[in-house]
């Protein structure tokens, strides 16, 4: 059902022009920004915050803090089910890849792949399976096989020949750091990441994409007010460059002042024992319009969608696949 040349990828720039295309999952965070009669401002603005945060961490060779700017990619991997005598095909994943551009060498330096993460299959489960399922249970809990599935079509997306044309490395996702738990700042720290926090109750995000193979590992960066979820494979420390690091750091950073500023935009660092609160009242606001109801909102629209043209017509040979792929 599922096939190495099942998978595709497409790319889209994400510069000041970016325009969503049609069929982009409208619940992708730049696409948000993208909309409205502030659009260009949002998009220019945006990629401004991330080259200064980029030329922050970069200090060394860099006494202007200009030096690098960093161009961004939406890679889109869309899936192809196979039918009798046709073939129908679904929007699966969005990530991020960014390139460094050192204007002082004139020269073109991979950054890292992945980023933000987006994904139809993950909306579904959150915004629809999960509360179905909770309805009837007498506590909030996740059913067993919870991130079964998207995890194995991940893995096997990252497995693919159309992922390693397209990339020398996997993926390293950053995102915010859950609001119901506690994390703890611990004496480690990394010339780049910044110093690390640790919490060992995961969250259900963290326990998600441990279904898609990922670690987790926390660490706020010099000059940052809170620590940032860092998803990976393999050693993040050693895997990834300085630089490749910095870009997921200057991204990431950049896009959650935007999205949760009560977190990344407070006007104080988090303390040593640190629970992150979106009803938090001390922080600032970029200049940058993000509408997060409607984000919400597209998000259960984006489950019903995945749950009426995915899920539904291929339950039973998805469900046979992902259980042979899990073998």
């Amino acid at each position: 059902m599922i096939k190495d040349s099942s998978f595709k990828i497409k790319r889209i720039y994400f510069d000041e022009t970016y325009h969503p295309s049609d069929n982009t999952r409208l619940t992708t965070n730049f696409a948000n920004l993208a909309r409205g009669e502030n659009r260009q401002e949002n998009l220019r603005n945006v990629l401004k915050m991330i080259d200064n945060r980029f030329n922050d961490l970069a200090q060394w060779d860099n006494p202007t803090g200009d030096r690098y700017s960093v161009e961004i990619e939406i890679i889109s991997a869309e899936i192809e089910i196979e039918n009798d005598n046709s073939a129908d095909t679904f929007p699966l994943i969005e990530i991020l890849n960014t390139t460094i551009v050192d204007k002082k060498t004139k020269t073109r330096i991979e950054g890292s792949v992945g980023n933000n993460f987006s994904s139809y299959v993950r909306d579904y489960d959150f915004s629809i399976l999960l509360l179905d399922y909770n309805k009837t249970q007498p506590s909030f809990n996740a059913p067993h096989d919870f991130g079964d599935l998207h995890g194995n079509l991940f893995k096997s997306f990252l497995n693919s020949t159309a992922y390693k044309t397209a990339f020398q490395k996997l993926p390293v996702i950053c995102l915010s750091v859950s609001t119901n738990k506690t994390y703890h700042r611990t004496d480690n720290q990394h010339p780049i990441l910044g110093v690390e926090y640790q919490q060992h109750e995961f969250s259900l995000t963290d326990q998600y994409f441990a279904k898609m193979g990922m670690q987790v590992r926390y660490f706020m960066p010099a000059r940052s007010v809170a620590p940032l979820a860092f998803y990976f494979f393999g050693d993040l420390l050693a895997d990834y460059t300085s630089l490749e690091l910095i870009s997921a750091i200057s991204t990431m950073e950049s896009f959650q002042k935007v999205y949760r500023p009560e977190i990344y935009n407070a006007n104080s660092a988090a303390a040593k024992d640190y629970q992150p609160s979106l009803k938090h009242q001390d922080y600032s606001l970029t200049r940058i319009v993000y509408d997060r109801e409607e984000r919400s909102q597209l998000a259960i629209k984006q489950g019903r969608f995945t749950q009426e043209s995915f899920i539904a017509p291929y339950q039973d040979r998805l469900e046979e696949w992902s259980a042979t792929y899990a073998a």
